[in-house]
């Protein structure tokens, strides 16, 4: 009896184990690389973000889908943020940009929903052996995915520089895990999301206040398809309040809000849509 009782602990522990996100994977670095962002830091030169996938077409011959992905070119490393939805959308509209997928130094991945990983197997058939950026509550059984088809997974907790001049905001703490991208300019800082499930104005609170400096600019998918015109108001002025002046909205934030964010900031709204290119200096 007592043989088997101490099995049945072991067996219960190995499950345990087993069952911890991302154990045998090695983290980002920490929060210290952020003190590398001051109010003089910043990109030297422009920055390009080319939007492959998403819910709209900005270039024709693109095709749109419930879906989100960018590349991010002009830092020492090319970044492949999120890859969308379906594999062979994805691939086709990576291919119709004109972007080299061998030039893609790491992934970074902002949560585990299929709209922003389901383009990741065909993404494999173009290029594997490099680091892909994941929260680190993540399921273990879509990082073993990500690390069976080639990838070298790195988890994220905290605050942390990716490349030059970018860094993750770290894991929000929020039943969804997710991060964004946060890109360090001289006028301030771009916040690039995913789908802001833990809230978009909570993120950006935190982001101004973990780094220390002003956040110039914004966009991405904010996930308010469900607020109502009044809700909108009040994020509209609480990002304005933490001194947005451009701003980006697209995938899921919904077509009414969009518009509403359009309205809001003017000459200074950008859209996103497949096949667009976002310059930042």
């Amino acid at each position: 009896m007592k043989s088997f009782k101490l099995f049945f602990t072991c067996l219960v522990l190995l499950t345990l184990s087993l069952q911890l996100p991302g154990q045998d994977y090695p983290y980002l670095g920490n929060t210290g690389t952020i003190a590398d962002v001051t109010a003089r830091s910043g990109i030297a030169s422009p920055v390009t973000v080319t939007v492959i996938y998403d819910n709209y077409v900005h270039t024709a011959g693109m095709e749109p889908d419930w879906g989100y992905s960018i590349v991010i070119e002009g830092l020492d490393k090319t970044i492949l943020f999120d890859t969308g939805t379906k594999p062979g959308i994805f691939r086709s509209n990576f291919e119709k940009t004109g972007l080299d997928a061998s030039a893609i130094d790491l992934v970074v991945i902002s949560h585990e929903h299929y709209d922003h990983v389901g383009g990741l197997p065909a993404f494999a058939k173009m290029k594997t052996g490099i680091p892909v950026i994941i929260p680190h509550s993540i399921k273990p059984a879509i990082i073993e995915s990500m690390s069976s088809s080639g990838f070298m997974p790195l988890l994220v907790k905290d605050a942390g520089m990716i490349c030059q001049c970018l860094y993750t905001s770290g894991e929000f703490d929020f039943e969804i895990a997710e991060q964004c991208l946060v890109l360090d300019t001289r006028d301030g800082l771009v916040v690039m999301t995913g789908c802001s499930h833990p809230g978009i104005v909570r993120m950006l609170k935190e982001i101004k206040e973990t780094f220390g400096k002003n956040i110039v600019s914004v966009f991405g998918g904010f996930h308010l398809m469900n607020k109502s015109e009044r809700e909108m108001e009040g994020i509209i002025a609480e990002m304005k309040a933490l001194g947005i002046v451009r701003c980006g909205a697209t995938h899921c934030t919904g077509e009414k809000q969009i518009e509403m964010f359009r309205k809001a900031f003017g000459d200074n709204y950008f859209d996103l849509g497949a096949g667009n290119r976002i310059v930042f200096n």
